[in-house]
């Protein structure tokens, strides 16, 4: 997707990126930095995120890297004191760390099951427990404040095999829906992402045969998603006038069928 937005859209506007050490976190953390906002971007790869926060400094934009685990409660919260210290308080967060391990049911892959679980839904958690207070803030200042959150298709296709993966990305599709009843009121939009294929290092991680040939060959017969398609996307909620919520986005290269 070439770039739709123009100008700085997003200045003054402080945001922080899960899952920033690569693929769609990484393309949107310099996305939005480009649109001039600050960012805070998080994983646990300190490398990979030093690397990225070069390189949105050396464009001009300003970012600052957290090396956190998610599913590390304590450790969220503190990085959420570190982003409002040093950037001011998040007004926009794409809540975007997860993981993607593919396995018949009946395989009893009990510690891939937890792992996602974990981190597909507690990391979520605990990332929306760190930075409410401080979206909440900016809602009553009279800003923008969003919470975008990244689920699939899976979330609502029915696909043999992604059991537990699927059921972790409805459960963030189903709780956009039910956050924006709280949320909404307060003038703080809750939305969701739900990209099909991306052309990212998820499907490295699927070690199943049938699922890992599913998405090899829809990369090589089909013109996926890039990253960057998202970021632009992520990008484009967050730039819409404030009282408009565009809350639930699926995104699908074209030529996908399933």
């Amino acid at each position: 997707m070439s770039a739709l937005l123009t100008g700085t859209p997003l200045a003054g506007r402080v945001a922080v990126v899960t899952g920033a050490s690569s693929g769609i976190g990484a393309a949107t953390a310099q996305r939005l930095a480009q649109l001039g906002a600050k960012v805070a971007v998080m994983a646990r790869r300190k490398d990979k995120l030093d690397t990225l926060v070069d390189s949105i400094q050396a464009a001009g934009g300003v970012a600052m890297a957290l090396p956190v685990d998610v599913t590390d409660r304590e450790a969220v919260h503190a990085a959420a004191d570190q982003v409002a210290e040093q950037l001011g308080r998040a007004d926009l967060v794409f809540n975007n760390a997860g993981v993607q391990l593919v396995s018949a049911i009946d395989e009893l892959r009990l510690d891939d099951w937890q792992r996602q679980i974990d981190l597909n839904i507690t990391g979520v958690m605990n990332v929306i427990g760190a930075f409410l207070p401080q979206l909440s803030t900016a809602a009553e200042a009279g800003r923008p404040a969003d919470l975008i959150t990244t689920s699939s298709i899976a979330a609502t296709r029915i696909l043999e095999k992604f059991s537990i993966y699927s059921g972790t990305k409805a459960y963030i599709s189903h709780l956009t829906r039910l956050l924006r009843v709280e949320l909404g009121p307060k003038n703080i939009r809750v939305a969701t992402i739900e990209p099909g294929m991306v052309d990212t290092e998820l499907p490295d991680h699927v070690t199943d045969p049938d699922a890992s040939k599913l998405m090899a060959d829809l990369i090589e017969q089909v013109d996926v998603l890039q990253s960057s398609d998202i970021a632009e996307t992520v990008a484009f909620m967050a730039a819409v006038p404030r009282h408009v919520n565009l809350t639930e986005i699926t995104i699908l290269p074209t030529a996908q069928a399933i």
